[in-house]
């Protein structure tokens, strides 16, 4: 006899006009995510998802691909204002703050949540090439 297959129901997010975008930019990739105030998300994009690989994935272009494809999904749903948080020292996230704007969502706020250390770990030796 056959195992009767779980179905599992699709995630439903409440989507309002304002809500919070996230631009997460490491030196490899970038994360770029859209949520409502309540932190629940909506849609997220990155360059490795754009198909992008290897060094090609921190570039301002796979940047701003990854968070217009982010802002279009998002704005679709409805939203249509939002306070965007930037982390990480990567090359895209201006281009990707930008690409957000043009894509019909209004940017109020900048916010730079890059983690900084009070003299933590040790950093690596310098190269010497």
């Amino acid at each position: 006899m056959a195992k009767k297959a779980k179905v599992s129901k699709k995630r439903v997010v409440k989507v309002e006009a304002l809500g919070k975008a996230y631009v997460s930019a490491s030196f490899n990739n970038i994360i770029v995510t859209l949520a409502n105030n309540s932190g629940q998300v909506i849609s997220w994009a990155s360059a490795g998802k754009m198909g992008f690989r290897g060094s090609k994935k921190n570039t301002p272009y796979a940047a701003q691909l990854a968070a217009e494809d982010c802002a279009k999904t998002a704005y679709d749903l409805g939203l249509r204002k939002v306070k965007v948080y930037v982390k990480g020292p990567g090359s895209g996230r201006e281009s990707a703050i930008r690409t957000i704007h043009s894509a019909g969502i209004e940017v109020t706020e900048i916010v730079d949540v890059t983690p900084m250390p009070h003299n933590g770990c040790r950093p690596p030796k310098r190269r010497r090439v």
